[in-house]
């Protein structure tokens, strides 16, 4: 899962940043609405966490400019206003959620997840693929009942494929779901480590990750 957080103020942002990618969430960080408009220009998110006190701009004017161009990812609002007025303006922009300043760090991670979830238009937590069965929540999952031994970036990877089941994800969008653009050491190749990883954790079982060449890989249940 990435994000895009587009926030000021540093402190908030990077410790925003570190609490999501301990729960397996690639985080970019922008400062004003012309640094995220940068990186929407080049980068698919599956949300954004965008404020509204921005030293160029309002945050919802940039809400306004991506709906008006039809684009629909998942906005959370952060706001240090109280009026009820002020948040309903943002809703009616096409705000998805909001949350006002301060804020728990665990109703920020759960709020996302739950637009994330409502995007993909997965109303439990829970995917499953035959025996398989995935917690986006928890970023964990089980065979068989029983837990499977992942890493964090390894059951990220997992909920990717998981969630595009029956598609064909290239290498540069599940490169893109792991890793921020913070991560720029880390190459390409790395995709076909984890993805070794995973089918080796998977080998016991009846899932399996296909490889098709020059386009990508594809979660399957065998019959």
């Amino acid at each position: 899962m990435r994000i895009l957080i587009v926030e000021d103020a540093a402190d908030v942002a990077e410790a925003v940043a570190i609490r999501l990618g301990k729960t397996g969430m690639a985080c970019d960080l922008a400062d004003s609405c012309a640094v995220a408009e940068d990186f929407l220009a080049v980068q698919r998110y599956d949300a954004i966490v965008l404020d509204i006190n921005l030293p160029d701009r309002n945050g919802t004017e940039l809400l306004h400019d991506m709906r008006m161009r039809g684009d629909r990812t998942p906005v959370l609002m952060l706001t240090a206003l109280f009026s009820v007025d002020d948040r309903v303006s943002a809703l009616d922009l096409g705000a998805d959620d909001y949350l006002v300043k301060p804020f728990d760090q665990r109703e920020l991670e759960a709020r996302l997840r739950a637009l994330v979830r409502r995007e993909a238009e997965h109303k439990s937590d829970a995917v499953t693929l035959g025996p398989l069965a995935f917690s986006p929540a928890a970023l964990s999952a089980t065979l068989d009942g029983a837990p499977l031994d992942l890493t964090r970036r390894e059951a990220t990877l997992l909920g990717l494929l998981l969630r595009s089941q029956g598609a064909v994800l290239s290498k540069q969008r599940l490169y893109d779901g792991l890793f921020a653009f913070d991560d720029a050491d880390v190459g390409l190749n790395a995709i076909e480590l984890y993805i070794a990883r995973l089918r080796k954790k998977l080998s016991t079982s009846s899932i399996g990750i296909e490889t098709q060449r020059g386009l990508g890989y594809r979660i399957f249940a065998y019959e």
